[in-house]
């Protein structure tokens, strides 16, 4: 898998290059390097995120972000929208989208895969 990974102080030009990977469906399969104080996230999107970008950052360090973008993959030859961060420090973390913060506090486990389901719609911060 090929995924967009890199921490940046946030700001957007909007005439930033950047190579789409979500023109095709990604039917490789995901590996993750797991252990001690190092986990993965999975976000579950519905189909219209396709190619989204969305954004992760440690509890307490919002303007230090990464982001993923929202892939089709195949899952028993059906298909599913994720975004997949890996190598993600065990603590709790904000989900970005659009520039807001749509997810706080989401537990991140050292050698443990995360799941957030944004199928429905994304909830806004505080929200239950």
């Amino acid at each position: 898998m090929h995924a967009s990974h890199h921490q940046h102080h946030h700001q957007h030009d909007g005439a930033r290059a950047h190579v789409r990977h979500s023109a095709r469906t990604h039917p490789e399969a995901v590996v993750l390097d797991l252990g001690g104080d190092v986990g993965a996230l999975i976000l579950y999107t519905n189909p219209s995120m396709l190619g989204v970008e969305v954004e992760i950052s440690a509890r307490g360090e919002d303007e230090r972000r990464s982001h993923k973008e929202v892939l089709r993959r195949e899952l028993n030859g059906e298909p599913l929208h994720a975004a997949v961060f890996d190598n993600v420090p065990a603590g709790r973390h904000t989900l970005w989208l659009h520039d807001m913060a749509r997810e706080r506090d989401v537990l991140v486990s050292g050698g443990a895969v995360a799941e957030v389901d944004w199928r429905e719609q994304p909830r806004v911060a505080g929200e239950r």
